[in-house]
């Protein structure tokens, strides 16, 4: 008996519809690797749909006070919160996370974050007026910028679809928001639940709008003439397209790219709690993370005594069904993942060591074990590539400037942390990392008050806090004649 798979639909200017063409993709489960939805393969007349629905909303949007757009961004924030359930349902099949941790670690902040910047709306500051040429009264206007075309990853679609509309909708503009063509369950739920409040308000339909689709969908996003701005959360290569796509009618473009932490352990670290939190900072959502606690750089004189310790708290973490409550992570996202993660493994050179992990677990889904690698160098394949999973990996280094050299000696800039009980060394590794954020003695918190973005290949623009919500903005210079 075959099941019926569940019909995904665009969002477009209030409506669902299907795509123009009437293509489709599969949408897998990759706890279970079956089929179990089908969403639309969107095409160019559905981005022109999207982008026209988008482009007539805005001069409303735009000009509503921001009082207003502050009403609409908490009444969603509310809305999302009594649709939990729904919405970790949906989460938790689009990427076979842990149900119970998707509750607890991800809709909180999701919610929290749209409150912040409900609040944000209210706050658009830019220098105060004054006379700098005598006769003449300057002023500085913070505008929206317009229709923001945005694309979404597969490692976090929930939480990285309202890290894109969130800001950009309390600073005035609209959204046209493509999810990974792997995850799109949860962003076409997030779309009825805004849809719901837009017209609950008798605000413009188009004001957010999800169209769902491949990388060549995103690509025409991208190259569309409306957006006057594109963002994108993914792969180095990814971004790099997307600079590139951009480039021929100069769009403002934020990219938020791959990682490649280092996590730098001194000495004089606490070894116990270093190692269980570097092990849940470097497994949690098995590892697909951009800032995963996966490369870890230790002091040689505590090298074989923290692999001893990572190891076992390896072999201690579970991986299985989203259901199971004792689970730390679920599967990779796909099967082109799974085979990525494996050839590392496959790959690993000869003075390379697997401790622990470095398979398949199981025959349904795509299970990976908690890994961890040592003896490596600093120009291994490992070291130098983004791995985005379960995998964790440590070398060890002599001294300060040495770990120095190793942490930055990647083409990756996003985030790092530092373990030691020396506040001045806490403080000078934070200044010679070359990273967008430097955590200490922790590794992976997040608040919404805070930046997230990085430097080099991790990308250029920030999510999160008052400069993320900036990025969505344009200054404009007034000046006056006081004649």
């Amino acid at each position: 008996m075959t099941t019926e798979l569940r019909r995904l639909r665009n969002f477009i200017d209030g409506e669902f519809r299907d795509a123009a063409d009437g293509r489709t993709t599969e949408v897998v489960n990759p706890a279970t690797g079956e089929a179990y939805a089908t969403a639309p393969l969107s095409a160019a007349a559905d981005v022109d749909a999207a982008m026209a629905a988008a482009e007539a909303a805005f001069p409303v949007w735009r000009d509503l006070v921001p009082g207003e757009r502050q009403k609409v961004l908490l009444k969603i924030a509310d809305a999302i919160e009594a649709r939990a359930e729904e919405l970790i349902a949906a989460e938790s099949e689009n990427t076979g996370k842990p149900l119970a941790l998707t509750r607890s670690e991800e809709v909180p902040p999701m919610v929290d974050q749209i409150r912040f910047f409900a609040g944000a709306a209210r706050m658009l500051e830019g220098r105060s007026a004054g006379e700098y040429m005598e006769g003449l009264t300057s002023i500085i206007r913070r505008e929206p910028i317009g229709v923001c075309a945005q694309v979404a990853p597969w490692n976090y679609p929930m939480m990285m679809a309202v890290w894109k509309f969130a800001p950009a909708l309390a600073a005035g503009n609209t959204v046209v928001l493509k999810p990974s063509d792997t995850t799109p369950a949860s962003t076409v739920l997030i779309a009825e639940i805004i849809g719901g409040v837009l017209e609950e308000l008798g605000h413009p339909k188009g004001v957010f709008n999800v169209i769902c689709g491949d990388r060549e969908t995103g690509r025409l996003m991208v190259e569309h003439p409306v957006p006057a701005m594109a963002s994108i959360t993914g792969s180095v290569r990814a971004g790099m397209q997307v600079a590139e796509s951009a480039s021929k009618d100069l769009k403002r473009v934020h990219l938020e790219l791959g990682g490649k932490a280092p996590v730098v352990v001194f000495d004089d670290a606490d070894i116990a709690k270093a190692v269980e939190d570097i092990a849940v900072a470097g497994y949690f959502n098995a590892g697909q993370d951009c800032t995963a606690a996966t490369r870890v750089l230790v002091h040689e004189s505590i090298h074989d005594e923290f692999v001893t310790a990572l190891s076992k708290a390896a072999a201690d973490t579970k991986t299985g069904q989203p259901d199971d409550e004792d689970v730390l992570y679920g599967p990779l996202n796909n099967a082109n993942q799974l085979k990525q993660v494996a050839g590392f493994i496959e790959r690993l050179p000869g003075h390379a060591k697997l401790e622990t992990g470095g398979h398949r677990v199981g025959e349904k889904g795509y299970f990976f074990a908690p890994t961890v690698v040592s003896g490596l160098n600093q120009d291994d394949e490992i070291i130098q590539h983004e791995v985005f999973g379960p995998v964790i990996t440590v070398q060890s280094f002599a001294d300060e400037d040495q770990a120095v050299e190793y942490a930055n000696g990647v083409e990756y800039a996003l985030a790092s942390s530092v373990w030691t009980k020396d506040h001045g060394r806490a403080m000078r590794m934070s200044k010679k990392l070359d990273f967008g954020c430097v955590w200490i003695n922790t590794h992976i918190p997040l608040v919404a008050e805070m930046p997230h973005g990085g430097f080099k290949k991790s990308g250029y623009g920030k999510d999160l806090s008052a400069y993320g919500f900036e990025d969505y903005t344009r200054v404009k210079h007034v000046m006056s004649s006081l004649d």
